[in-house]
């Protein structure tokens, strides 16, 4: 390998002697722009595309920041942007690299794709090659990665030298803009093709809440019986047009023509230990302080996986020294009842797998889980099903037309169980990301097989029961990076995760990288979000400081760091924890602050 370099070296050097062309033209150069965006890392990973990078201020070649990415055994940690460039047309990236292997390339030139790198570099390295595009080629792909297993590498100052491109003028604003069908909780509009628009950004009441590329797009996520404002605008590359002219529509009444459950306008949700015991203590529940909005026993369990049976049997004495008596625990329910709250069930947790592969154990859990809800006075259900509770066939591939068993069933169950009790059932659901948000990169076992069945699962129920659901409040932690609609990965352990999960509901996304096939977002008042109580209670805890600002972030659009949120929701509905035992057990810093935060 070294020889072959030195080879090239000398090869070079000659090509380079040669008077003819060594010296570009001054009317060359002045063309040559910089088309990279944000090659020195200084506005975050903004432009950039990465599966594991993140953005360092030490070491840095220049500015303030560098990009730091870390392969794994089966990731080479590629960043990537795409960048316009003019057919054929003569360019040069270039860029510095530091540690591991590092590779700097460019992909799709039309001509011969290419690409430089190091085996390593304990101090800054500069890589640099060319290309020329081909006839047709008006985009090319820029990227840097590592190789596979092994250290983190850094990038900084990385550009793209050529000719630029003349980006033109913004598409002219729509006209035509109509509304179509109208719902209890979104509005399709249509409106004719502008020339010369790659894409269309919409606003509901002057905010920008969807980018499509097509002419038509639902606006989800609406309070029935409400009017809207809606307006279009088409985008290019030069910018944005003027908006259309504004359509109204208001939504119709909830299904049925109730109200949504009553909840406060802030709601803190919480599960309490009810059937069994750990480090955290058993609390009863009559000492459950009144910051608990939304109480769910956890857990019911079935008596086997596929029964559909559900019991609900309460802690005994032996491990819950303290518990109450049923007369005693169902005074208190009641009494949390007379003060407004609500208190469920919960079905399912990390050991109660639940999965209703018959008619007969949909059957049976409609009528165990209406049982317990009798026999106790309460409110509803949280559905909590976990593990390998629901998982896709192979061939169910549409998240709005489910026809894997476990998922017909359940959605089947559950809308018997609302329809039994009427509006005031209150139905919510706590899946883990992996169920929901993961759905938006992957669905099921994947167009060629061999994904995890399990991704995205929860999607069609979710879907299915969305004008039924009161809450939802995804399970925020115990969970692996997730892409966000930013397309880059995020991790538990700050703000930025939660407001990254949750702007995916609150916003909607394509389902499995589709975007023509999108999950409409939720209204604000049925999502909370779900986090851990203390460092005890899960992996992904955060300091109430970092609650804070995902609150900010999300309600308010400040404090909200690198993410650009693609709404404001002051209606967001609240929280989720595990738990309030894990709560007590850590002086009740997670529901105080709650309180303090929304008064």
């Amino acid at each position: 390998m070294d020889r072959v370099r030195s080879v090239l070296a000398v090869c070079t050097a000659a090509v380079l002697a040669v008077p003819g062309i060594t010296a570009l033209s001054s009317a060359a150069r002045a063309a040559d722009a910089d088309l990279a965006r944000n090659g020195g890392f200084e506005s975050g990973l903004d432009g950039w595309t990465c599966t594991a990078g993140a953005v360092v201020d030490s070491p840095v070649r220049s500015g303030g920041s560098a990009l730091r990415a870390t392969p794994a055994d089966s990731d080479n940690a590629r960043c990537a942007q795409t960048v316009t460039v003019r057919p054929d047309s003569q360019y040069t990236l270039a860029g510095y690299v530091r540690g591991a292997y590092a590779y700097l390339g460019a992909s799709g030139t039309g001509t011969t794709d290419v690409s430089a790198w190091t085996p390593s570099a304990p101090d800054w390295q500069r890589l640099a090659t060319t290309f020329r595009t081909g006839p047709s080629t008006t985009e090319v792909t820029l990227y840097t990665h590592g190789w596979y297993g092994t250290g983190a590498y850094y990038a900084d100052d990385l550009s793209l030298t050529g000719p630029g491109v003349d980006a033109g003028q913004p598409p002219a604003a729509p006209a035509g803009l109509t509304v179509g069908t109208v719902t209890s909780t979104g509005v399709d509009l249509s409106w004719p093709a502008v020339p010369g628009a790659t894409g269309y950004a919409v606003y509901r009441d002057g905010a920008k809440v969807r980018t499509v590329t097509g002419t038509s797009a639902t606006v989800g996520g609406l309070s029935p019986s409400t009017a809207y404002s809606f307006q279009v605008a088409a985008v290019n590359t030069a910018g944005e047009s003027a908006r259309s002219a504004a359509v109204t529509a208001t939504t119709t009444a909830a299904p049925g023509g109730g109200d949504p459950v009553e909840l406060p306008a802030h709601a803190l949700v919480g599960y309490l230990h009810a059937s069994f015991a750990n480090g955290s203590g058993y609390t009863r529940m009559a000492d459950v302080p009144d910051s608990w909005d939304v109480i769910d026993l956890a857990f019911g369990e079935p008596t086997s996986t596929t029964s559909g049976d559900i019991r609900f049997d309460r802690c005994p004495a032996a491990e819950c020294p303290g518990v109450e008596t049923d007369a005693e625990f169902k005074a208190a329910i009641e009494a949390k009842q007379a003060a407004g709250k609500k208190v469920l069930i919960s079905i399912g947790g990390q050991n109660g797998q639940v999965q209703l592969t018959t008619t007969a154990a949909r059957d049976t859990f409609v009528s165990s889980v209406s049982h317990i809800i009798d026999t106790y006075g309460l409110d509803g259900l949280d559905i909590d099903f976990e593990g390998h509770s629901l998982a896709l066939d192979a061939d169910d591939t549409d998240f709005k037309n489910p026809k894997t068993p476990v998922i017909v069933n359940l959605i089947s169950a559950l809308k018997t169980l609302k329809a039994e009790y009427g509006d005031d059932f209150v139905l919510t659901m706590a899946p883990e990301t992996f169920f929901v948000q993961l759905g938006h990169q992957y669905y099921g076992t994947g167009p060629w097989g061999g994904q995890d069945p399990r991704a995205g699962a929860y999607l069609p129920v979710i879907h299915a029961l969305r004008d039924d659901l009161s809450l939802l409040h995804v399970q925020d932690y115990n969970s692996g990076p997730i892409m966000g609609l930013d397309n880059q990965y995020h991790s538990m352990g700050g703000a930025d995760f939660h407001i990254a999960m949750t702007d995916m509901l609150l916003t909607g996304f394509p389902v499995a990288g589709n975007a023509a096939d999108v999950f409409p977002p939720l209204r604000p008042d049925q999502v909370a979000i779900g986090m851990p109580a203390s460092t005890n209670a899960g992996n992904g805890h955060v300091p109430t400081s970092e609650v804070d600002k995902a609150l900010d972030c999300l309600t308010k659009k400040t404090d909200c760091g690198s993410y650009a949120t693609h709404g404001t929701w002051p209606d967001l509905r609240g929280l989720m924890t595990w738990s309030i035992n894990w709560d007590r057990f850590g002086g009740w810093e997670f529901s105080k602050n709650f309180d303090a935060y929304f008064g």
